[in-house]
């Protein structure tokens, strides 16, 4: 498999707190990779390394070698990166306007005019989403009378209208109920055909049920790294099993 991130002796400091000690993991193309932990571990704060997201906050020192492609990331433009690395947050984030203006707001920042173009990239990132048969029909309707999970895929469209080859999600569905969690799981089942998914959860059953590869982050250390099915059957720390097993976290 084609590793998209590599990372090697990463460290991060707001300040004088120590975040993220030592990590080293590779990241690979088209899988599902998910990054548990218990709150505070450090999940969140690495997968904004990835697209440097952390370069807004002043006391951010990051040292260690974090590479995206076989680039480093410190010397990818961070517009650039955040185009090829999109991100989807916890709450859902529409634009206040229309559900069209919203995944067009992208692609006519990057220059893109012509309105058959907008057109075509509005439905198709739609479609996407598995949102399109939702909203066809009111698309000049303003997105923030969708519900919580669809404006969590209409999100999801967005990233994906920027034609990116990563997708970062922090906490996806944690705001969502059962019913729109199940579809943003059956999204990015059917998203990793296409893109390279990393997401942060705190639902371990989530994990065990979307993703191929999953790190387990406690007090801003990786604890242990394996394929998803090996790790929760066959724990190799003390640590992870304890977690898995609800004795901590």
């Amino acid at each position: 498999m084609k590793t998209v991130f590599e990372v090697k002796n990463l460290d991060l400091k707001y300040g004088e707190k120590h975040v993220l000690k030592d990590l080293n993991i590779d990241l690979y193309e088209k899988q599902v990779t998910a990054f548990i932990g218990p709150s505070g571990c450090g999940k969140s704060t690495f997968l904004r390394c990835l697209n440097r997201m952390n370069d807004l906050v002043d006391s951010c020192k990051i040292t260690g070698s974090l590479k995206y492609e076989g680039e480093e990331v410190k010397d990818i433009n961070p517009m650039i990166l955040r185009t090829n690395v999109g991100m989807v947050f916890q709450q859902p984030n529409p634009f206040p306007m229309s559900i069209f203006d919203n995944i067009a707001y992208g692609p006519r920042c990057h220059g893109i005019k012509d309105k058959k173009r907008l057109q075509e990239i509005v439905v198709n990132s739609l479609k996407k989403a598995a949102l399109y048969d939702e909203v066809a029909d009111r698309l000049k309707d303003s997105a923030l009378a969708l519900s919580g999970g669809q404006q969590q895929r209409l999100c999801i469209a967005r990233a994906i209208a920027m034609e990116p080859t990563v997708l970062l999600m922090d906490e996806p569905t944690s705001a969502l109920d059962p019913i729109a969690t199940l579809k943003i799981e059956e999204l990015i089942s059917e998203l990793k055909k296409d893109y390279t998914i990393i997401i942060v959860t705190h639902n371990m059953q989530q994990a065990t049920r979307i993703s191929d590869y999953t790190a387990f982050f406690m007090m801003g250390e990786i604890v242990e790294y394996a394929k998803t099915d090996e790790l929760f059957k066959n724990p190799k720390q003390k640590k992870t099993e304890d977690y898995i097993t609800g004795r901590f976290g």
